[in-house]
C-alpha cells in the first residue's frame, strides 16, 4: 500500500494523539491529586504501568503489524486509545486510575513500531519524514501541557481525558474509511537481498538500543517532570496554572521545530556527525537548569529541550536505514521494549530524586545520563550504509 498524503496526515495525527494521551495525565495529577486527597509523589507512579505497557506492548504489537495488517492495527490503535482516555476520565480511586492508565499505555504502544513503519515504507527522504512525523509527535505533547491546563482550569481534570478520547475515535473512523487496505501483510513480501554485513547490522542496533534507553529516560524524565518544575520554578514569573501550561506548551512547541532540522541534516550528513552535538549539549544544559529560577529557567527548558527532541529522529532513521521493510515493526518493536521499558523506572525515579533533592537533583541526573548517550553514539559507523538496489520482487510463499 504506497503511502499517499492522507495517509501519511494520519499517521502524523496518530502521532500527536499517542504523545498527547500519554502525557495529559502528568498534568492534570495535579489536579487529580488534589480531589484524591494525595500528594503529587504520590499520584505521579500510579502512571508506571502505562509506560511499562508502552513498552512491552509494542511486542506483539510489531508482530501483527508485520503479519496481519499495519492499517488493521492503527484502526485498533486509534479507537482503543480514545476509549481508555475516556475510562481514565471515570475513575474515583487510585486503583482505578492504575487500570486504566496502563490499558491506556496498551493501545499507545501501537503507534511507534507500526505507525513509524507504515510511514517509512516508501519514503523516499526517510530524514525529513521522520522529521515531519516527529514534529507531529512533539505538538501533541505541547498540546498535552496547554489543552490539559485549560481543559482543567474551566472544565475540571475529567474533560482533559475526555476531549481527546473523542478525537482520536473520530480519527480512527476517519482512517477506517479513507486509508487503503494493503495487499498483503509486509512479512509476506519477497525477501530483499542481503547486503549489509551482519556484523555491521548488529554494531547499529546495539548502539542505537544504548542510545534509546538513555534518550528516553530523558525523555520521560523531563516531558513528565516539566509541569511540576514550571510549576516550582516560574513562581517569580506568575502562579497561573493555565499560563504556566502555556509556557511549556511554548517551550514545547519550539523545541519541535529542531526535528524539522534533524530530519533534513539526517538525509544529507551521517548520523554520527549530527547526534554527537546533539547529545553532548545536553549535559551542561542539564546542569544549569539544575539551580535555575524564573525567567532563565525558562530559557534553559528551552535549550535543553531543543536538543531532547531534536534526538528523537536518530532511532528510527537507523531502523529505516539498517532494516528491510518486511521486519521494521519487530525491530522497531525490539527498540521500544528495551528503551520505554527501561525508561517506565522515570516516573518513580522522578518521585524518589525529587523527594530526596528536588527538581536540582534530577537535572543533575539528567546530565550524567545525557553522558551515557555521547559514550554510546562514538560508536556509531562514520558512513551511512548503502542499500544495494532491491530486485523485481515477486510475492513470497
Amino acid at each position: 500500500m504506497p503511502n499517499g498524503r492522507v495517509t501519511n496526515l494520519f499517521l502524523n495525527i496518530g502521532h500527536a494523539l499517542d504523545h498527547l494521551m500519554l502525557l495529559v495525565y502528568a498534568t492534570a495529577v495535579i489536579g487529580i491529586a488534589a480531589e484524591f486527597n494525595l500528594t503529587y509523589n504520590d499520584m505521579l507512579p500510579l502512571a508506571t504501568g502505562a509506560f511499562v505497557m508502552f513498552g512491552l506492548g509494542s511486542l506483539p504489537a510489531g508482530w501483527l503489524g508485520d503479519h496481519w495488517s499495519r492499517r488493521g492495527m492503527m484502526i485498533v490503535f486509534f479507537l482503543g486509545l480514545g476509549l481508555s482516555s475516556i475510562a481514565v476520565a471515570l475513575c474515583s480511586t487510585s486503583w482505578q486510575l492504575v487500570v486504566t492508565l496502563t490499558v491506556l499505555g496498551i493501545f499507545a504502544a501501537i503507534y511507534h513500531p507500526v505507525g513509524i513503519a507504515m510511514l517509512v515504507q516508501d519514503a523516499k527522504k526517510v530524514g525529513i519524514t521522520i522529521g515531519i512525523n516527529g514534529l507531529a509527535g512533539n505538538l501533541g505533547i505541547a498540546a498535552a501541557a496547554i489543552l490539559s491546563g485549560l481543559l482543567m482550569q474551566r472544565f475540571g481534570w475529567r474533560s482533559a481525558f475526555i476531549a481527546p478520547g473523542l478525537l482520536s475515535i473520530v480519527t480512527g473512523i476517519a482512517f477506517w474509511l479513507m486509508v487503503p487496505k494493503e495487499s498483503m501483510a509486509p512479512a509476506k513480501r519477497a525477501k530483499q537481498p542481503v547486503d549489509l554485513p551482519r556484523a555491521l547490522v548488529l554494531r547499529a542496533f546495539a548502539v542505537m538500543t544504548t542510545v534509546a534507553i538513555c534518550s528516553s529516560l530523558i525523555f520521560n524524565f523531563t516531558t513528565n517532570s516539566m509541569p511540576k518544575v514550571f510549576d516550582e520554578r516560574l513562581v517569580g514569573i506568575t502562579r497561573d496554572p493555565a499560563l504556566v501550561g502555556l509556557f511549556l506548551g511554548g517551550v514545547y512547541f519550539v523545541a519541535s521545530l529542531a526535528q524539522l532540522v534533524v530530519g533534513t541534516l539526517i538525509d544529507r550528513f551521517p548520523l554520527k556527525t549530527i547526534i554527537l552535538p546533539v547529545v553532548i549539549l545536553q549535559v551542561p544544559l542539564f546542569a544549569l537548569a539544575s539551580t535555575a529560577q524564573d525567567w532563565s529557567m525558562l530559557v534553559l527548558a528551552t535549550a535543553f529541550m531543543l536538543l531532547v527532541f531534536g534526538q528523537i529522529p536518530f532511532g528510527d532513521s537507523m531502523i529505516a536505514q539498517y532494516f528491510d521493510d518486511r521486519m521494521r515493526s519487530r525491530v522497531y518493536a525490539v527498540r521500544l521494549t528495551i528503551s520505554f521499558g527501561a525508561s517506565a523506572i522515570a516516573i518513580n525515579l522522578i518521585s524518589a530524586l525529587n523527594a530526596h533533592g528536588g527538581f536540582s537533583l534530577v537535572m543533575q541526573t539528567l546530565s550524567v545520563v545525557a553522558v551515557g548517550s555521547f559514550v554510546a553514539a562514538l560508536f556509531l559507523p562514520g558512513r551511512n550504509p548503502q542499500r544495494a538496489p532491491a530486485t523485481a520482487a515477486q510475492p513470497a510463499e
